[in-house]
């Protein structure tokens, strides 16, 4: 009793440490695995053990469920050695009985489930990096051997095919030469779980199913392909990846602010627009007045946060400016560029500044302007508007 409450109570230490880390899980069809199996089986009692041994082949597919845990099918198939037949018995009458045997190369087949547990990863935690790892292995399955229906006694019970339940323990011992190869020693038992070998229906005589007399050990070498990613470990414990994370939430943060701050830009620019076009549509053509010398005409020019490059939704605004210069030819004009309250003030001294000078080049290369005709200074910070987005702009104030 006390051992199996110190096994449980180690069982649950065992998964609250697993609960610990999270895994992010491939998909069902991620971490599969194909592999060949060849070796050797023999019976554990009342046969010579090197003498009755015989060699088995086969193939195994594998779902990886869990770092720890997998599922699989196998299939194997036992290479026959034995005489096509043999004397049951003899009497002192020289009367004797014939037992049919297999007369095909293969006499004998298994076909089962297994789940498999790896112990290093279950105990040491799971390193995908791993040379060396050990599974222990137990399963269940269709046990099936074939014998000769041309035997001389048909009626005998040895002369018939015989189906029976198995079941299989083993361990698993993995060396994983690369990523995707590895290569399996493969030690285990098989217990006939159905009768006895002369009445193989008698299931009143499986209490002694677990006995070595019905027992065969089988040792597999095997080389099995995996298909998969494997497993990414991500420990919720970890400080530094938490920090990483809100690191990268706050630099998208950022780019929000920035891009809600743009768009506020292009909302009071369209919103000018608008109004300029109304005003637009409200003038009466036939009124024209000359403007007098002391008359001021006024374009704004906004800019995206930092930057002191006209955008092209801005350049009309230019072209304005230089139109009016090329009708008025004694016309000035006084750029002022301004930054908004964002940043650090050297560097938005220095921006307002570019974003005038940005002005009078445009104006100087693209429109032939002579550039004495222009004043550019920069002004700092603005505060002309109550939007701080507005105050990132270049005022060009016209003079006669």
């Amino acid at each position: 009793m006390k051992k199996s409450i110190l096994i449980a109570l180690a069982a649950c230490g065992l998964m609250t440490a697993q609960a610990q880390k999270a895994y992010e899980t491939p998909g069902f069809f991620d971490n599969w695995s194909v592999g060949v199996d060849g070796g050797v089986t023999t019976p554990l009692k009342n046969h010579a053990f090197f003498g009755d041994m015989r060699g088995v082949f086969g193939l195994h597919l594998q779902k990886q469920v869990t770092p720890v845990v997998a599922v699989g099918f196998e299939g194997t198939l036992g290479v026959n050695t034995s005489s096509w037949s043999e004397k049951y018995f003899e009497d002192t009458y020289a009367n004797y009985m014939l037992l049919g045997r297999s007369a095909t190369a293969i006499d004998n087949m298994y076909l089962g489930l297994y789940a498999s547990f790896d112990l290093f990863n279950l105990f040491g935690g799971y390193n995908p990096d791993r040379f060396f790892n050990m599974e222990l292995v137990g399963g269940a399955g269709l046990g099936h051997n074939f014998y000769n229906q041309m035997a001389l006694f048909p009626m005998s019970v040895d002369a018939l095919d015989q189906n029976y339940f198995a079941t299989k323990v083993g361990l698993n011992l993995n060396f994983n030469v690369c990523k995707n190869v590895t290569v399996s020693l493969k030690p285990s038992v098989t217990f006939n779980m159905t009768g006895t070998t002369y009445q193989p229906l008698d299931v009143e005589q499986t209490s002694a199913a677990y006995d070595k007399r019905k027992a065969t050990f089988n040792l597999l070498a095997g080389v099995s392909y995996n298909f998969g990613p494997g497993f990414i470990v991500a420990d919720t414990k970890n400080q530094g990846e938490i920090d990483a994370l809100n690191a990268k939430i706050n630099a998208l943060r950022g780019e929000l602010d920035a891009c809600l701050a743009s768009t506020a830009a292009n909302q009071a620019q369209v919103a000018a627009l608008q109004a300029e076009l109304e005003a637009c549509k409200n003038r009466k053509p036939e009124v024209i007045e000359k403007v007098s010398n002391n008359l001021q005409s006024v374009r704004y020019i906004f800019y995206k946060v930092g930057s002191s490059k006209i955008t092209a939704d801005q350049q009309p605004n230019v072209e304005m400016v230089a139109s009016y210069l090329k009708n008025h030819k004694d016309a000035k004009v006084v750029v002022k560029g301004y930054a908004s309250q964002d940043g650090n003030e050297e560097f938005n001294i220095k921006l307002a500044q570019a974003r005038a000078e940005s002005v009078k080049t445009a104006l100087v290369d693209k429109y032939g302007i002579a550039a004495d005709r222009i004043k550019a200074e920069g002004e700092g910070i603005g505060h002309m508007f109550s939007e701080n987005d507005w105050n990132r702009v270049s005022i060009c104030t016209l003079e006669d």
